[in-house]
């Protein structure tokens, strides 16, 4: 373990790194953030809706399908939040979070930042945590570095942020197609329902009076 060394009174003083310190406190806040969340979607912990009211709620943001959706995310919040909290695989614990978090960006994106617009501020912050994580490494009090970084290699960290990023990329599109169908759809029914009214109109008018 790297330790910074310091004199008092003539004797060398060990203590572990401010760093490795804050890379600690960093890591067990957002990954218990994260587990928080997956449990609301797999267990209904916390007020959340479970398996069943999370798919609901994945189907309404255009991410079917539902089920299969909302298993995906509770899964990846809980695994990569306790992956991080351990300091284990962190770059592919990191990238996971991230790559979650991007999908709830995209469904928040239209009301912009804020949360309390219901914007995507709280997803886009527990992303960029993830993503520095990831990249900078769970520092010397974690699994990473008793294991001797086994799963925290430079190429790993590159490739799982590229998978992630392309398993991203490919969900939302495929979510932002489904919103633009549905859009379509909605649209059409309001054009025949419009088309219907005058026609009734038209049949009425030349009775009423």
């Amino acid at each position: 373990m790297e330790r910074a060394n310091r004199r008092r009174g003539g004797q060398a003083v060990s203590c572990t790194c401010r760093s490795d310190l804050g890379l600690l406190v960093l890591r067990l806040g957002l990954g218990g953030v994260l587990m928080a969340h997956g449990a609301q979607k797999l267990f209904g912990l916390f007020g959340g809706g479970g398996i069943e009211g999370t798919a609901a709620g994945m189907e309404s943001m255009g991410y079917e399908p539902g089920r299969e959706s909302a298993i995906a995310a509770g899964v990846c919040e809980t695994g990569a939040g306790a992956l991080l909290g351990l300091g284990l695989a962190t770059p592919a614990a990191g990238a996971a979070a991230a790559g979650t978090m991007s999908a709830a960006v995209a469904v928040g994106w239209p009301n912009g930042l804020f949360a309390m617009k219901g914007g995507f501020e709280l997803p886009l912050l527990l992303g960029i945590g993830a993503v520095g994580l990831g990249l900078t490494g769970a520092g010397t009090l974690s699994l990473d570095a008793a294991t001797g970084r086994a799963l925290d290699r430079p190429w790993m960290a590159a490739g799982a942020f590229v998978a992630s990023a392309a398993v991203a990329s490919a969900v939302i599109s495929r979510r932002n197609r489904t919103v633009a169908r549905r859009a379509g759809v909605e649209q059409e029914r309001l054009r025949e329902a419009k088309v219907a009214r005058n026609e009734q109109d038209a049949e009425h008018g030349p009775h009423e009076g």
